[in-house]
């Protein structure tokens, strides 16, 4: 396993901020907010300022079986802190998948034990519990948040491989609940299942399909 060296661009956020008199950073992500099926899930990731830090990358970037083991070898660093929380499809449905994005990385890092400063990929999430920094692609900037898209993807995937058994006529194990060719196809022949996000229009018109179009001659 390669470690990320000392002056890697990956941790100049965290040297940044370690510099600053912050000792526990903490990286939070998503994965799964453009389903059409499936929980989103958050994940934070803290890492020991003089940890070996396993050479991580943004989780779209790497190939499932990369994912897995980058999974467990973040797991495995000594003294790391990480933590992941799951918000359904019907709470998704309920408070919309913004709210429910921002809801899954604030129980993430609420979990965790020790933090001080927070790096959260993309755009500022409100009423997290210390000082943050939102980092327009940071899962491509720095290592914790890397860490963090990593155990939140695979976590997620593990979840839709799970309903992939319970439905098995909607073929979550290869699309993960995404809307391809082949999910609206399913989703038209076989209806709406426990797990789908009603609110989302592939799925809702499914439910309530919309009114059809006059044709004037």
């Amino acid at each position: 396993m390669d470690f990320l060296s000392a002056d890697s661009k990956l941790l100049s956020l965290e040297n940044s901020k370690w510099a600053e008199g912050f000792s526990f950073l903490a990286g939070i992500d998503e994965a799964g907010r453009g389903p059409l099926a499936g929980p989103v899930v958050a994940a934070a990731v803290v890492f020991p300022r003089t940890a070996e830090i396993p050479v991580v990358n943004d989780s779209k970037q790497l190939t499932e079986e990369k994912r897995f083991a980058l999974r467990d070898a973040v797991m495995r660093v000594p003294e790391v802190q990480y933590a992941i929380a799951v918000v359904d499809a019907a709470t998704i449905d309920k408070i919309n998948i913004l709210q429910a994005t921002h809801l899954a990385m604030r129980q993430a890092v609420e979990k965790l034990e020790n933090v001080d400063f927070i790096l959260v990929d993309g755009r500022p999430v409100p009423g997290l519990p210390c000082p943050s920094q939102a980092v327009v692609k940071g899962d491509s900037k720095s290592a914790s948040i890397a860490a963090a898209s990593i155990l939140a993807k695979v976590h997620r995937d593990e979840l839709m491989g799970i309903y992939a058994e319970q439905f098995p006529e909607y073929g979550f194990a290869d699309h993960k609940g995404y809307g391809t060719a082949g999910h609206l196809k399913a989703l038209k022949e076989h209806g709406v299942s426990p797990v789908h996000r009603r609110t989302f229009a592939p799925v809702r018109d499914i439910i309530e399909p919309p009114p059809e179009q006059l044709t004037f001659f």
